[in-house]
Formats: structure tokens, sequence, C-alpha cells
């Protein structure tokens, strides 16, 4: 989930008590909003025809018992004390997991991966060595040598990813229609539905259209309402534990788990499927962990959410254990529970609170795509920041109605919480899988524990969560399909993506252009230098590609500077804006041809495109400014010569050259006591100048290549990037042809191109068509 109406939390950074206490204040609207609401639907689906409890109590006891040992060892003893210490620099999720094993073991299989990004801080934050133990070595190298592996890692890690996206259209279905299920007791059992599932699809509607604006308006009203929930809940536990059977703590005992499954057998085992519901929204506390602190999140949950949760399913099997409803009596659900007098105020407070982890798991989705996008595993988007001012709030139109469409289908398809609960359920334990097995390998590989200890916890708590996901795999017909087939269409998306990027990289490293083809083109071959910065757009961190050669041959002139810019994501969470810009330059001086690496987290987030161009010609002017002359004899570097200097962006970088845009007469009133600058040409009314510190000096050859620059920017930039058209090469195999020449192309031609993807400026655009044969 990334539900960020929060700035970040540095995870280096010592907090206070008050700090520590506030966050896990503000956490219980983030984090918790699905996890507590899953009181409403639990015992309903635990008894959803599978099992029907009888004058002795066993059922009730049981499936409290099963209730209190899974919210025991599953969010308390695994994520709580075990998971969240596997943070990536105070990221969580499964992408932190699989970051964390790319970055100890070489097994990413991002194309445009540089030994330089292993300089960034994060890397070093790491401490990364090899495996203490031999047999840890053996793992790591064993990873490392077979591409089939780490296919599968990815596989792994993008199999998460689509449950997530998963929940995110099955989590909204199943909590707005549970909490309406309210309205079933004041109406017969024939028009319940017809009232539940128009309501269910308004609430719907009216959620997923108030995305685009964001959370920042209305988050501080979240943690109310899930504490108002959590303490009205646990309030009705506790009524219903004196009153009804204050002997129900006897079910805590695991003893009863066991007759629980000896009287109910099959129909037990296949019930737990509804036991499961009982942690649904627990990962929460592992992916939002980068916007509070592992010890708040442990707070909120420890002393808060869990025993309110845990009195809510006590005061429920009280109730029901002293109120033996028939075995067709539908109404088996968390109102029937509730005091009468109560009951409307608390249905209006379970709708707030159903929007509420709604909301959460929404965001969440967006996130974990715009993850997937960055780490080339997910066609272009268009993401919108809906806040200014906090980190990480994003909306993704695209993904918005798609999840509304599908959220509705959902609603109107099954109209009942066990089908909704066999297909949540489902999706959860598939995401526990797979944060289990990556945390086995992060014991090993990042921890540097013992290979046992990692099969114990793989085990132990892969064991618990292989029975639940039997039981829910079961139901595959009554519900459990949904999540299946839209993660087999979304994984299907995501690795053919993946596939069709790296195959198309790899024909640019192959059909890359020499640097001394570059240094060919001179005026006698025509070409012409026109006015302006030339930005090449290109994958490519090394060589110039074949892009270029064919805008070249097309159309022989190009920019009075040329930027050869690449936009990347490294295997870390973020990225300091000190360490953001890698430049380099390509060619002698007097060709003012640079080349601009942009490195950017999984996480990290590309800002106003005025803003980015600002911070790229500053880092350009600041390596011209700070260049050593470590050329060659003859002046002219060859790719593997190529040298990179790592610049920091203009409001990191304070003993830098800065950059000032301003109408010609603004400059009167600039004073510069202790800066010398360089001003451009009087004749342009749009003037640029750079500030450039009084040490160290700037030789003469530097300043006239920062004159060069600014005249440059004064006359604008113009972005150049590749329209590709890719398709397989003869001789590929029959599935190499359907993914590519299908599969691939139809998602390149109905995604987001790079101008939209990227905020680039239409006027400033020109896109150079391409055939790819891959």
């Amino acid at each position: 989930m990334d539900l960020e109406g929060l700035t970040r939390v540095s995870p280096a950074k010592k907090q206070s008590w008050r700090t520590v206490l506030t966050l896990a204040y503000q956490s219980l609207g983030v984090v918790y909003g699905d996890l507590s609401t899953s009181p409403l639907y639990v015992y309903k689906n635990a008894f959803a025809e599978d099992i029907h409890h009888s004058d002795s109590n066993e059922e009730i006891y049981g499936v409290l018992s099963f209730v209190f040992w899974t919210l025991t060892l599953v969010p308390l003893l695994k994520y709580v004390f075990i998971v969240l210490r596997a943070d990536d620099n105070g990221e969580g999720g499964t992408f932190a997991l699989y970051s964390l094993l790319c970055r100890h073991a070489r097994v990413s299989t991002l194309p445009n991966c540089q030994l330089a990004d292993e300089e960034l801080s994060a890397y070093k934050k790491d401490g990364i060595v090899l495996a203490s133990s031999s047999a840890g070595s053996s793992l790591k190298s064993t990873l490392e040598k077979h591409r089939v592996l780490k296919r599968v890692l990815l596989v792994l890690a993008l199999i998460g990813a689509c449950m997530v996206i998963g929940d995110g259209v099955l989590t909204p279905a199943i909590s707005v229609f549970s909490a309406v299920s309210g309205l079933e007791l004041s109406m017969s059992k024939e028009h319940h539905q017809y009232v539940e599932v128009p309501v269910t699809c308004v609430i719907l509607v009216f959620l997923f259209a108030l995305q685009h604006y964001g959370t920042h308006r209305v988050g501080f009203l979240f943690a109310p309402v899930v504490i108002t929930w959590l303490l009205c809940i646990s309030a009705i536990g506790v009524y219903n534990i004196f009153h009804w059977n204050p002997h129900v703590y006897q079910a805590l005992s695991p003893y009863y788990m066991y007759k629980f499954l000896k009287k109910t057998q099959k129909g037990g085992w296949m019930s737990l499927g509804g036991i499961l519901l009982c942690i649904t929204g627990s990962e929460a506390m592992f992916a939002d962990l980068g916007h509070f602190s592992q010890l708040s999140i442990k707070i909120a949950f420890t002393f808060v959410v869990y025993p309110s949760l845990i009195l809510a399913y006590m005061g429920q099997a009280a109730y029901l254990s002293k109120h033996h409803i028939i075995e067709s009596d539908y109404r088996i659900g968390f109102y029937v529970s509730v005091p009468e007098k109560i009951r409307w105020p608390v249905l209006a407070i379970a709708i707030l609170a159903a929007v509420v982890g709604s909301q959460a798991v929404i965001t969440g989705t967006f996130s974990i795509i715009k993850q997937c996008s960055a780490l080339s595993c997910f066609p272009r988007v268009k993401i919108i920041h809906t806040s200014s001012k906090t980190h990480g709030q994003i909306y993704i139109p695209d993904i918005n109605w798609t999840l509304m469409l599908l959220c509705l289908a959902i609603t109107v398809g099954f109209r009942d919480t066990k089908r909704m609960g066999n297909a949540s359920g489902l999706a959860v334990i598939t995401v526990m899988l797979v944060t289990t097995c990556l945390m086995s390998l992060v014991i090993v590989l990042c921890w540097h524990k013992s290979v046992l200890l990692a099969i114990c916890f793989i085990f132990f708590f892969g064991s618990i969560e292989a029975l639940y996901f039997s039981a829910s795999l079961i139901k595959f017909l009554e519900g459990a399909w949904v999540p299946i087939a839209l993660s087999f269409i979304f994984l299907l998306v995501m690795y053919t993506w993946h596939y069709g990027t790296l195959k198309k990289y790899e024909f640019d490293v192959q059909n890359k252009v020499s640097i001394n083809w570059l240094l060919s083109l001179g005026p006698n071959l025509g070409i012409v230098r026109v006015r302006g910065i030339g930005l090449i757009h290109t994958e490519l961190v090394s060589g110039i590609p074949a892009i270029f050669s064919h805008f070249v041959t097309n159309l022989p002139a190009f920019h009075q500077v040329l930027v050869f810019l690449c936009i990347k994501s490294v295997p870390l969470p973020h990225v300091r804006p000190e360490e953001r810009f890698l430049v380099g330059r390509i060619g002698p001086k007097e060709y003012h041809i640079y080349r601009c690496i942009v490195r950017y987290g999984y996480r990290d987030v590309q800002r106003d495109d005025l803003e980015f161009e600002k911070d790229l010609v500053c880092s350009i002017a600041e390596f011209i400014r700070s260049e050593k002359p470590e050329y060659n004899v003859a002046g002219q570097p060859s790719d593997d010569d190529e040298k990179m200097t790592v610049v920091g962006t203009s409001s990191s970088n304070f003993e830098g050259v800065r950059m000032c845009e301003a109408d010609a007469d603004s400059f009167e009133m600039i004073g510069t006591s202790e800066l010398r600058e360089i001003r451009s040409p009087e004749r342009v009314r749009k003037r640029v100048r750079f500030v450039v510190p009084e040490s160290p000096q700037v030789d003469m050859g530097a300043r006239e290549e920062l004159q060069v620059l600014m005249e440059a920017r004064e006359a604008g930039m113009a972005f150049i990037m590749g329209h590709s058209y890719v398709r397989a090469k003869r001789g590929s195999s029959l599935m190499k042809r359907i993914v590519i020449n299908f599969g691939y192309d139809f998602l390149r031609r109905n995604s987001r191109g790079p101008v939209y993807a990227l905020s680039i400026p239409h006027a400033s655009s020109l896109e150079v068509g391409m055939i790819y044969l891959v």
C-alpha cells in the first residue's frame, strides 16, 4: 500500500517518542484500514455452506481458535517481528525484497545496469559482502550463473505484484459490500440484495471518481475513522463477551483447532478459506513501511489493532455460541451481534472504515504499477502527482477506471461475500507465500544467516500459508478463479513488456554507432549545427544509439549542443538528489556533445519538466566547470575511456553552478557580491545566466563552453526520441514471433508514448521512426 499523505521517513534518522507515537497514530488510517474491517465478513465466510455450528459450540470455538492463532502467527510474529526488519533503505513490499536480492546478488534483469550504480550511497549502506557460510556463497553464485533462476525470481516478484493488483480489485468490492450488508437485517432475504448491490456500486463509483483529487485533502480523517471503528468493534466485543459468554476465552486454546478439524474434516478444511480473511491487509504493514517506521507500525498493531481485533472476534463468537442460528438462515454476519440500538451508527462507521481501507488498497495498486513500470515490467502509463507537497501521492487514470469497472463487475456478478471472500483470500495468501519465499533468500543472502534458519522460516510459515492456500484453491469454481485470471492476464502483460523491452535494448547495444563515426561528421559531409540543445532520448548508457545515425542520415543537421539522455531506474527505492546525474563527454570539447544518465529509484517520482530541464542544464554546466583533463593524446576518447562524473540536482548542489532565467531587464536587480556571473549576449530577450563560485577558477576553455551552453539554452530545447516498430527477425521461433509481433506490438500501440509518460512538451518533441528486428 502506498497511501502517502505523509512525508517519507528516513530510516537512519533517530526519532523521538513523540514522533514515533504520531506516526503510529497516522499509520492506523493508512496501514490498517483493510485489516480492521475484516470482522465484517470472516465468520460469515467461514460458515458459508462448509460447516454449521451445533449445540456443542465446537465449531464456533474452533473457528475462533483458528482466527486467534492465525492473527498471532502471521501478522504479529511473521510481519511485526521478522519481515519488517527486511526493509530496503526504509521501504517495504515485494519489490523491496526483490531489490535487496538484486543488490546482494547480481540477479537483476534490468538491461542498463552499470557498475557506477553500485557506488550509490544506498548500496554502501548495505555493507554488501559475500555470505559468510559456504552454502550462502554457493546459493549466490548459483543464482548469478543461471539465467533461468533469475527469470524465476523475477516472475515470483511479478506474481506478488499481480496479486496485489488483484487485491486492489477485490478488496474494495468485498469491504464495501460487507459494510453495506447491514441493511439485510432491516428487510427480507428476498429484497436485501436489490438494495445492497446498487448501494455498493454507487459507493464504489464515488470512491474511484474521487481518486484524481488525491488523498491529501481528506487524509487527516482516515486515522480518526479507523480508530473510531476499532474502538467500536472492541467495545461491542467486550459487551458480547460479558453479556453472552464470559468463558469464550477458553477457545483460544489450540486444542480447539484440533477438535474442529477432527469433527468437521473436509468441511472444516474448506472453511479455512473464510478464516483466512482475518489477515487480509497484513501485507500493508510491510508495504507501507516507507512512510512510517518499524517501531511506529509495531506499536500501532501490537497495542491497538491486534487487541481490538481479538476482542471483536471473541465477542462475535460469544454471541453466536448462545444464538444457534438455523442452517438456512443467512443472518450470521457481523451486524447480527451488534446491539439493535446502535446498529445504524455502527453501519455508518463501518461504511466509512471500508471506504478508508479501500482507498489505501487502490493507492497501493497505483504505487505497485508505478514500480513495475519503473523496472520495465509494465507498459508506460500516464502518472499524475496529486500533491506538490507530499511524497508519492500519485494517480493513474487508465488504471483507476479499469479497477472501477472490474470492481463493479465483481460486485454485480457475485452479489455475495462468499465468492468475493474466496477470491480475495486466494490473492492475499499468494502475496504472503511470495513474501515468505523471498524472505528465505533474504535471510541467507542479505542477512548472512545460516541456510538452516531460512529453511526453518519457510517450512514454518510456508506450511501455515500453504494450508490456507490449498483451502482457497479448492474453491476455484466458487470465485477463486478471479484472482488467478486477473493475475495471469497482468503477468502476461508484464512479462511480455519486459521481454520485448529487453530484446529492444539488446538490439540497441548490438547496433550502436562508434564514436569514430560521430567524429567523422563535419562540414565536408554537409552536417549543419543549428542553435539550441538537442536531447537524444536513449536507453543506452554507453555508445551512440542507432536512432541518432538514422536521424542524421535523413536530416543532416543536429543541434549546437547535443545531449544523449538516458533516464533509467536502479534497484533502489530512492536515489539521493546529490547522486541523481551522471554526466560525461563524447568526443572532443569543440563538438559540445555530452552524455547524461539520470537515475531514479523505483519509488522516486519525476517532478515538473521545467525543473528537470533546469537541473539537466545545471548538471552539464557543473560538469564543464569541474572537469579534469583526462583525455588521451589525440583528445578523442573511445567508448571505454568515456568518463562519467556524478553531479547532483541544482537544489542539492549549493556550491556548484546555478542557473537563472528571466527577462533581460530583471537581471538589473540581481546582485552578485560573492559570485561571478557569465552572461549571454544582450540581443536575446529571454536571458540565461550561470552563476559560478569564485573557487576553483574557471579557465577560458570552460568559460567559452559555458557561453555556448547558455546560448543554446536560450534558443530552446528539442527532445528527439525513437518511435520504434519491433518485429521478430527471420528464423525466430513461433513463440517469439507471437510474443513480439502480436503481444509486445499490441501493448506498444495501446500504451502511452514516451512523450506522455515522460511529460515532454509536444511542441519540443521530434519522433524518429525505426524498425527493430529482434
